[in-house]
């Protein structure tokens, strides 16, 4: 398995979490979370208690004897309903439990998998390192066959024209001789005929 398919394995369990994350479900952050029963549920809860909690102090600071009695019956009513309430908060919360539990187990074979690849890494950083040292060699190696080369093809050059300057100067020694021949041929011919 390559190291692609392991975070996207992660994001999509992340994202698997990200619905029982409470707190970005309360921030709207999350796409979908209105879709979440216990989400909604526990929001309403929050939000039940919070406003409870409020007319408690109110109730507590009220100094009108019968808005006080008030707010305490609407806090005891505020109570019981979310006393019946709480059985449904209950399975909604077992089933969150399941799906944590499953994302717990993808978590733990996603970490056995680290390590397994962890374990193959080091044993592979070895074998890298020496394939690096030995390109390293093979770069030099190659930079100093360049520079040999470079130099024999000057030296190749240089000798190819000093055999050409060699077959010239044959030449020109030929047509010398040839012509040198051709003189004394007629200066031959020239004298015998002098001589007769």
């Amino acid at each position: 398995m390559s190291v692609i398919d392991i975070l996207t394995r992660v994001e999509s369990i992340c994202k698997k979490y990200d619905k029982y994350d409470i707190d970005k479900q309360k921030d709207g952050n999350l796409a979908g979370a209105g879709d979440d029963a216990f989400a909604r549920l526990y929001a309403a809860f929050e939000t039940d208690i919070d406003a409870t909690l409020q007319k408690s102090d109110a109730a507590a600071s009220e100094k009108n004897r019968a808005a006080a009695v008030a707010l305490n019956a609407e806090i005891r009513r505020t109570k019981a309903r979310l006393l019946e309430e709480v059985p449904k908060l209950d399975r909604l919360t077992l089933k969150k439990d399941e799906g944590l539990a499953v994302i717990s187990e993808g978590l733990e074979t996603l970490k056995n998998m680290a390590g397994d690849m962890n374990e193959e890494l080091d044993r592979q950083v070895p074998l890298v390192d020496e394939i690096d040292s030995k390109v390293d060699r093979a770069t030099s190696d190659l930079k100093n066959t360049n520079v040999r080369l470079k130099h024999t093809v000057t030296q190749l050059r240089s000798s190819r024209n000093f055999c050409i300057d060699i077959i010239l100067l044959c030449v020109i020694l030929g047509i010398a001789a040839y012509l040198y021949n051709t003189d004394r041929q007629y200066h031959g011919c020239a004298e015998e005929v002098k001589w007769s």
